[in-house]
């Protein structure tokens, strides 16, 4: 007999069906014995009792073992055969809620046949789509293993019952496939597999009293007890956790082991001048981040840090004095931003704050002062060159734009430092096309306002040591959030607007942000789908056709005529010439417009003192972390600030319940749990961060936080001792793999 190992391909444990095997190798995307039993189960159900813990969801499938209460046998006529036919409907009890299945058969003798399986009193496994009909649950489409009778007496897959000790798992499935197929060729492989390598060394297992490879994958897909379950699962956990830390400690080791230019000031004044003229105090969070900034500038490896803060923590300012002290030492540094509206925001608020620091080589200038220089892409040529000169031959010691800076004819004199705004609006690609551009490593600072857990910043950002900035500078006053539902109370609506008239009233100015800039033109990205789709389960109530979601285009006229007639009310969004964007938000901040209509381009950097309310339309439309941004917009000039989400949803849905998150707290990390519980981490080793796809297999970064972090220690103890895993060549290999693959490639970039 041909010996089975992992790499040996799946049909060597299936039978002889091939549709089976099919839907495994097709449908799952199995296609090794490895693969296979490395497709655990989601949960598990208990064959001894009666399920109690279901609470059915139309449209989806459930796996539930009931008791049959009563089995009847009927006759009926075909209507498209206009023949006789045959239907079995069975009433199937469980602790819970009870369902109805039905099955239908061309001839008696098979429904007389699977009556007499499904007797009254029989328990077993029922598998089926969840459905709605005349107030009963159905299953449609229903599957059954039956074990036995209430009494003891066995039944036809009373075999397959005593393999399970008690405990059935349920796998994820794809059609044609149940969950006891997949577990009995699971069983086959177990029995049969041999060579299957052990990543973890003996003294690790032992540290973290983790079981072998093998009796973790006995224990995980045929458990005596949850006992064994949860400690295979623990260490597959841990194991997943423990490759990812090794390959991230890997890379921070090589990325020190870089040479980098030494920032230390040199004789320069700049940062000196600048914070004597400083009109604030710096707050003890900045205070301590800036140090630590300028000691890994100092020092002859790149500084490769994260930054992140709650909106209006005061991280550009932080970022400014890093900049200033590269530029004492006679380097340069860019500031790169997610978009134009931002990088002007950005280039005006830093000349603003040098003042005549900023003027290097002009009249006026300050005696050692340096030139703030801004490159977007939507510049005039002119304009363009002669940005391009100040930055190629080192006359522009600060550097501010867009993706523009990425483009191959923009030179560096000498680029010491990278400051990347809003890392999340970045791909790897176009942060590494931009360090490529220094002569020697530079140093790397990137920001992020979305606050993000502890964890997910060691495992996502595991390559870059992180700060945090959680003290709010002084002036910055509390905003209060509040949901308008109009589903239940249209008429809140005229009260909205008569909100932000009043502030108007009051010399204050307001933000409206909409997701839309046309109110029948989908913007990139968006989908026309309702804040929380029906599953699609047959026989569903069909929904009402969706609210059309608010435009900036179609509102801004609305309230100049209506609600706010008399208000300077003007309008921003990315479909406006650069000229018309940066002119709306001068006026804005000049207050010369009252009400700003506006699209999310005011989501980050944009600072006006006076503006007090923000408007968000339609606002499930929006993510947790950007509901935070858009309402950081406010509260800025020591005033208190108003955020008013208006939603259609309605209550008790999903989309409700992460408007009244926002609205309880105004705590950005707390937040950031909440929209990671939901939206899940995002694809840890790959390009995809949008959150929907994750690259983790059995660990997830909020539930297993102590899995991480003891994960964390043993990859740095595991290297100090060894730095090849000489001793853990299986470990070594699982980590070279993913080194080697377009992954790490992406971990090396970012």
């Amino acid at each position: 007999m041909v010996a089975i190992t992992p790499d040996s391909p799946v049909a060597t444990v299936f039978g002889r069906s091939t549709t089976k095997r099919k839907a495994v190798e097709d449908g799952l995307g199995l296609r090794t014995v490895g693969e296979l039993l490395h497709h655990f189960p989601r949960r598990y159900v208990r064959t001894t009792e009666l399920s109690e813990d279901v609470t059915p969801e139309e449209g989806e499938m459930v796996t539930v073992v009931g008791e049959v209460a009563s089995s009847q046998l009927k006759t009926f006529t075909n209507r498209r055969t206009n023949k006789p036919g045959h239907r079995v409907e069975v009433r199937v009890v469980t602790q819970g809620p009870e369902f109805t299945a039905t099955w239908f058969l061309p001839h008696r003798t098979m429904a007389e046949r699977e009556q007499a399986r499904m007797a009254v009193g029989s328990r077993g496994l029922f598998s089926g789509k969840v459905q709605r009909f005349n107030s009963r649950w159905q299953l449609a489409q229903p599957h059954v293993v039956i074990f036995g009778r209430g009494d003891g007496e066995g039944g036809p897959d009373e075999t397959l019952a005593a393999s399970l000790k008690g405990l059935m798992p349920v796998y994820p499935l794809t059609a044609k496939l149940y969950s006891w197929d997949l577990q009995k060729t699971v069983a086959v492989a177990l029995d049969l597999v041999s060579g299957v390598e052990e990543e973890l060394p003996e003294e690790v297992r032992g540290r973290h009293d983790l079981p072998d490879v093998m009796t973790a994958l006995r224990w995980i897909h045929a458990p005596d007890d949850m006992d064994q379950v949860h400690a295979a699962r623990r260490r597959f956990r841990f194991a997943e956790a423990l490759v990812l830390q090794l390959v991230l400690a890997r890379r921070r080791a090589a990325q020190r082991s870089l040479g980098a230019q030494a920032r230390t000031g040199g004789q320069g004044r700049l940062l000196e001048h600048f914070d004597a003229r400083l009109p604030f105090d710096l707050t003890a969070g900045q205070r301590k981040v800036g140090a630590v900034l300028e000691a890994e500038l100092a020092r002859p490896h790149p500084m490769n840090r994260l930054l992140q803060g709650e909106v209006g923590s005061g991280k550009t300012v932080v970022a400014l004095r890093a900049m200033l002290r590269v530029v004492d030492s006679g380097g340069q540094a860019v500031l790169l931003a997610p978009t134009e509206v931002l990088a002007q925001q950005h280039h005006r608020s830093i000349t603003a704050m040098l003042g005549d620091l900023a003027g290097g080589g002009m009249l006026g200038g300050a005696e050692d002062a340096t030139r703030v220089t801004l490159l977007t892409g939507s510049m005039g040529r002119a304009q363009r060159q002669a940005a391009m000169l100040d930055i190629a031959t080192g006359e522009a010691g600060i550097v501010v734009g867009t993706h523009a800076l990425l483009e191959d004819e923009v030179t560096f004199f000498d680029l010491g430092l990278v400051v990347v705004d809003e890392q999340h609006r970045f791909g790897v690609e176009q942060r590494s096309a931009l360090t490529g551009k220094a002569s020697s490593p530079p140093h790397v600072l990137v920001m992020t306002a979305t606050p993000i857990p502890r964890t997910v910043a060691m495992t996502v950002f595991g390559d870059l040591e992180t700060s945090v900035l959680r003290e709010l500078p002084a002036g910055r006053a509390p905003i209060a959030t509040h949901v308008a539902p109009l589903a239940e109370q249209p008429h809140w609506e005229e009260r909205v607007w008569q909100r932000v008239a009043e502030e108007v009233a009051a010399g204050h100015q307001a933000y409206v942000v909409c997701p839309r800039i046309v109110g029948d033109e989908q913007e990139v990205g968006e989908s026309d789908a309702p804040a929380d789709p029906d599953s699609g389960a047959e026989g569903a109530a069909p929904r009402a056709p969706a609210q059309p979601l608010t435009a900036v285009e179609d509102l801004a006229p609305q309230l100049r005529a209506g609600p706010l007639a008399g208000v300077r009310v003007e309008v921003l969004h990315g479909r406006l010439s650069p000229e018309e964007k940066d002119t709306v938000m001068r006026r804005f901040a000049a207050g010369e417009v009252d009400v700003l209509v506006a699209t999310t381009v005011i989501e980050v950097g944009v600072d006006v003192a006076n503006a007090t309310t923000i408007v968000v339309m339609d606002a499930d439309r929006f993510g947790i972390s950007q509901l935070h941004q858009l309402r950081g917009r406010v509260g800025r000039g020591g005033l208190p600030g108003l955020c008013l989400l208006v939603t259609r949803a309605e209550a008790q849905t999903p989309a409700r319940e992460r408007l009244a998150a926002v609205a309880a707290t105004t705590d950005g990390f707390e937040l950031s749990r909440v929209d990671l519980e939901q939206r899940r981490e995002g694809d840890v080793l790959g390009a995809d961060q949008s959150g929907f796809r994750s690259s983790l297999v059995t660990l997830r970064v909020l539930r297993d936080e102590r899995t991480i972090v003891a994960a964390r220690e043993e990859a740095e103890r595991l290297l100090e001792a060894d730095p090849d895993l000489a001793a853990a060549p299986v470990l070594a290999q699982r980590v070279t793999q993913i080194e080697a693959s377009a992954s790490s490639d992406y971990l090396e970039k970012a």
